[in-house]
């Protein structure tokens, strides 16, 4: 018997718990599994042997159901890039030094494109140096749905009927009063614009919010933008708008840049935000209604009390998929959903190789975003809306979702 490790990375969702959650389901289940480990803060957890006993503190179903709905990441995370182990290989002699002390077999990593970047680093160093004593796996995870090779992202679900949820209630509010307003909506999603496409979801028969989208996939024009909302206004006295925080004009800077940080992570991503605010200002000063902008900002990952009752039990059995191909035997792969039907909503569990997921980012077809750039098409449509069915139950105590806390 073995020992099995489950680590979480990159930004927190409403859902990665529920893909851990799979994974102790896994490991508690299998003959072949003596303990299942946590690392705290993700591959930092590994290398400096920060562990918890999951199989332990989540031996009773009760507290396995509490973790799968329970918000964020409960064993933290991080963002820690690996280095190229052609350059340097003492991480990856580390961690598997640290792995084998510890009797560990099986490692399943979850989270998104950087974070698989990880495992098929580690997991392609050991095919190199002949360590075929651990199986590594990769389990999906990121609110972007930008990973390839899935159909979709656990995480995602959960993110969008929570934006699509906060559309309906923006509505509420904007369409009191009977004056000219314009309200803008600043969304997730540096180079891909799944979670802006979301707020399609919040329209009804009665109401049409929002009226304009804009994804990260299409050039912005602001001059085209400013007549959008324009004619916008000479058909209802009240417009929202969402908008991609990663919209970029068309020489690929993104838009209102000089107002946002410029620091990058790890990996060089830029921390973007501000978008928003600089529509606002501009819709000020050239058309000079009323308007006002919304950053949702983290909320919109983490929301525990809006999840989607579909986002979870995928992300659930896909941790345990993860967990039990790992078991039997493979290494280098994630876990993916393969889309069979939209009528009735189907898909099936399979394997994908990492090599043609580590780093590639999984943009919104052009062909699903109108051909004026303000707006999404049906087809997207109907691509989101089973991601959001269904409600879980959520515990609550003294009037507040009920967390687990380690």
């Amino acid at each position: 018997m073995k020992n099995m490790l489950v680590a979480q990375s990159g930004g927190p969702s409403a859902a990665i718990n529920a893909t851990i959650t799979g994974v102790i389901d896994a490991g508690l289940e299998s003959e072949e599994i003596r303990h299942v480990y946590g690392a705290l803060n993700g591959i930092k957890g590994v290398l400096n042997e920060n562990f918890v006993m999951l199989d332990e503190i989540c031996r009773s179903k009760e507290k396995r159901d509490l973790l799968a709905m329970t918000p964020a990441a409960a064993l933290g995370s991080c963002r820690w890039k690996l280095k190229d182990p052609k350059e340097n290989a003492e991480e990856f002699e580390k961690i598997i030094q640290v792995l084998r002390k510890n009797e560990i077999g099986y490692f399943i990593y979850t989270g998104g494109n950087d974070s698989m970047d990880t495992v098929y680093k580690l997991s392609q160093y050991c095919k190199e140096h002949g360590v075929d004593d651990i199986k590594i796996m990769g389990a999906p995870k990121t609110i972007d749905n930008d990973l390839g090779e899935t159909d979709h992202c656990p995480g995602f679900g959960s993110a969008a009927k929570f934006i699509a949820t906060a559309f309906t209630e923006i509505a509420c509010d904007s369409f009191v009063y009977d004056v000219p307003s314009v309200t803008i909506v600043e969304i997730m999603g540096r180079n891909a614009g799944w979670l802006t496409a979301s707020a399609a979801l919040a329209r009804t028969e009665k109401r049409r919010v929002p009226q304009l989208i804009y994804l990260c996939e299409k050039t912005f024009d602001e001059e085209r933008f400013i007549q959008d909302v324009k004619d916008a206004l000479k058909k209802e006295n009240n417009i929202i708008i969402a908008v991609s925080e990663g919209v970029k004009d068309a020489s690929g800077k993104y838009v209102g840049e000089e107002i946002k940080s410029g620091k990058e992570d790890a990996f060089g991503h830029k921390y973007l935000s501000g978008i928003g605010k600089y529509l606002e200002g501009l819709v000020g000063e050239q058309i000079g209604c009323k308007v006002r902008s919304v950053e949702l900002n983290v909320l919109q990952r983490c929301a525990g009390y809006m999840l989607s009752r579909t986002d979870i039990m995928e992300s659930r059995n896909l941790g345990a998929y993860a967990a039990i191909s790992a078991i039997r035997g493979e290494s280098g792969k994630m876990s993916v959903l393969e889309r069979i039907s939209n009528h009735p909503y189907h898909v099936k569990i399979s394997l994908a190789d990492l090599s043609g997921i580590a780093n590639y980012e999984k943009t919104v077809p052009v062909e699903w975003i109108t051909e004026e750039g303000n707006d999404i098409t049906d087809e997207l449509v109907e691509y989101l809306t089973p991601l959001i069915q269904g409600e879980v139950e959520i515990p609550y105590e003294n009037g507040i979702p009920k967390h687990f806390v380690l």
